[in-house]
């Protein structure tokens, strides 16, 4: 695929639609399950400590880095979907 205006329009509309999906998953997993609805999710344990509490400590850390991976494996298939790849 020829790197033309309107492809390179796709490309960052795509590259945008990624970043709000795994933005909105980071939100969801860091101020819901660590605020919002901890209270439900510490009715649950996992190894000892209540789940609400280990998203608040652990689990949005982890879930980050788990979305950092997932962005650059996704924009590595886009750039060569697009041809904007490093070669």
């Amino acid at each position: 695929m020829k790197a033309t205006k309107k492809n390179l329009e796709k490309y960052w509309k795509q590259n945008l639609k990624y970043l709000v999906i795994l933005l909105t998953i980071w939100f969801i997993v860091s101020f819901g399950f660590g605020i919002l609805f901890a209270d439900q999710l510490n009715q649950i344990r996992v190894g000892g400590f209540k789940l609400g509490f280990w998203f608040a400590q652990q689990g949005s850390i982890y879930s980050f880095v788990i979305l950092i991976f997932a962005y650059v494996w996704m924009m590595n298939r886009l750039d060569k979907k697009f041809d904007v790849d490093e070669k």
